[in-house]
């Protein structure tokens, strides 16, 4: 079993039998992997903080052959985000990024810019002055990442240019429709005004660093935040809890 050393995000940790813990990472180095930590949840291990989601960590674990669960023998944390803890706006929004990258990769498949795509969006999340506005900024940027870039150029369902009358968004298909287009009645379709049509293309078109400057917000930000998300649950092939799910008020 080789000794394998790698940078890694924590997605998710779950208890596993007494006194074990399984933990699903993004490694920079091997994608999105899952792991078996031994004896994490013991009051003198080590490994048990530095386990946390929402944390980065340098990860020292071996490799069984075939077995799909990693060995994690030491983790050193390198960034707690301690921030996120204190803050239930903050965890929502990072707990969506996160979410959202676990539900949409693919395991084993490395992505050193994904990673550090997410990285940078974690680290922004700590400064930021609209923690929902930088994920969803997060999420159009990731969808590009993956393959799944949103369709701003053309109708997605029939190829056509012409823009007639006020475009729709489809997330089934992808992106932008057009209100006459045959395939329209086949999915369902979100409105999309001309303002929330040039902000998602500036957020496609913008550098990492330009990125932070978007501000959204009234219709514009409704009709983006619901594009984004009936695409990332589409991609993800289930609904993800939306950015403010841990700050909604409790229905009686």
């Amino acid at each position: 079993m080789p000794l394998i050393k790698t940078v890694a995000i924590t997605l998710k940790s779950l208890k596993w039998g007494d006194a074990d813990r399984i933990v699903t990472f993004y490694a920079k180095d091997l994608g999105k992997i899952r792991g078996v930590a031994r004896g994490a949840r013991r009051l003198k291990s080590r490994m048990g903080a530095a386990l946390e989601p929402l944390s980065i960590c340098d990860l020292n674990l071996f490799e069984k052959s075939g077995d799909s669960l990693y060995r994690v023998s030491q983790v050193d944390l390198i960034e707690p985000f301690r921030r996120f803890r204190e803050n239930l706006i903050l965890m929502a929004a990072a707990a969506r990024m996160t979410n959202v990258v676990a539900a949409v990769t693919p395991d084993g498949d490395p992505d050193p810019q994904l990673f550090e795509t997410l990285e940078q969006g974690l680290y922004s999340l700590q400064s930021s002055d609209d923690p929902a506005l930088t994920a969803l900024l997060f999420q159009i940027r990731l969808l590009g990442l993956i393959g799944f870039r949103p369709q701003t150029d053309h109708c997605a369902a029939c190829g056509k240019t012409r823009v007639i009358q006020e475009p729709q968004f489809s997330p089934a298909s992808g992106g932008l429709t057009l209100s006459l287009s045959p395939m329209r009645q086949r999915f369902p379709c979100l409105p999309l005004s001309r303002g929330s049509l040039a902000f998602l293309q500036q957020a496609l078109r913008l550098s990492p660093e330009m990125i932070t400057r978007l501000k959204a917000a009234g219709q514009v930000r409704c009709e983006v935040e619901d594009a984004i998300e009936g695409y990332v649950t589409v991609v993800a092939g289930k609904r993800i809890p939306p950015v403010d799910f841990l700050v909604q008020p409790l229905s009686l």
